[in-house]
């Protein structure tokens, strides 16, 4: 099971990393915090002090178009923020 699907980045986020050392990440909806943790340290190579997750639900969207009324379905997702041990950081611009 691939753990992180991608990181968050966002302005909002990005404060939250300069400020309190807080990183976003968009993460498989089956995985646990422990294991989300565990992902994190392996693949950065940073000590994680926290892990804090939330589900997201998907939403039902419509639109109106020249066929007519159109509906969709954005998908659910699972979201973790990850707080990390003071003097450790995150750099998702190095390898652009």
């Amino acid at each position: 099971m691939d753990i992180l699907i991608k990181p968050v980045i966002t302005e909002k986020m990005t404060k939250q990393g300069e400020t309190m050392n807080r990183f976003g990440f968009i993460v498989d909806k089956r995985a646990n915090k422990l294991q989300i943790k565990k992902a994190i340290e392996n693949m950065y190579g940073v000590a994680v002090e926290s892990v804090n997750t939330m589900r997201y639900a998907g939403k039902v969207k419509g639109r109106f178009t020249r066929s007519g009324y159109v509906t969709g379905r954005s998908s659910s997702f699972k979201k973790a923020i990850v707080t990390l041990v003071q003097g450790e950081t995150i750099d998702f611009y190095s390898n652009i």
